[in-house]
């Protein structure tokens, strides 16, 4: 039976499927089996699984949208029976991610944010027009250890500046790992606008997410 209800929860996830992932979490409640196992063993791979073929060109990204929010829909069930610091533990990291202020593209960056969600970290996504001011406020309220900026136009992009600017005057710039991207973003220039990693993509974005947190 434990069994057959740790393939339903795969299965969800691999088939896209928010409502039977959710059935399944509570499955796994009322038969008294392990919620932290099912996140780490069943539902982790499983969204890794969907994130690989996409990888590969194998599958296309509403589908990867789809299998986060299956994944979403089970651990919000699963995370009641856990503490919270056991919780903790199945994230490998937190990221604030958004467009930079007065820039409002979005497509790339909710890839990049469902790509780092798939590979286990947590994305709060602050959307776009973000304010430099937010992406801290909200990294020091969520204890984030990263902090994403992303910008399509030459003219936004000079705000990356102000975010690193912003989080120097603070005195908090130590505390955060910041990665810029986007189209007319170079790596030299990311770098001299003060930031740690620089993603052209969103597969590379995770691997620099990776580096950069030591996994």
């Amino acid at each position: 039976m434990a069994k057959d209800v740790m393939e339903e929860l795969r299965e969800a996830v691999i088939n896209y499927d928010e409502e039977a992932a959710a059935q399944a979490a509570k499955k796994v409640l009322e038969l008294k089996m392990d919620p932290y196992k099912a996140i780490m063993e069943v539902l982790t791979p499983a969204v890794k699984e969907v994130g690989d073929n996409f990888n590969a060109g194998k599958a296309f990204l509403p589908e990867l949208v789809m299998a986060a929010d299956a994944m979403s829909a089970a651990v919000k069930i699963l995370e009641k029976e856990i503490s919270k610091e056991k919780m903790e533990s199945t994230k490998k990291g937190r990221i604030v991610l958004g467009t930079v202020k007065g820039d409002i593209h979005n497509i790339g960056k909710n890839i990049v944010g469902v790509m780092l969600t798939t590979a286990g970290y947590e994305v709060i996504d602050l959307g776009v027009d973000v304010e430099p001011s937010k992406f801290i406020d909200e990294a020091e309220r969520s204890n984030a250890q990263i902090i994403g900026a992303s910008a399509l136009m030459t003219f936004t992009a000079s705000h990356m500046k102000l975010l690193n600017e912003y989080l120097e005057m603070k005195g908090v710039r130590k505390k955060y790992k910041l990665i810029f991207g986007g189209g007319p973003i170079t790596e030299p220039w990311a770098r001299e606008m003060g930031a740690d990693g620089y993603a052209p993509d969103a597969v590379k974005a995770v691997e620099v997410v990776n580096k950069l947190m030591g996994h």
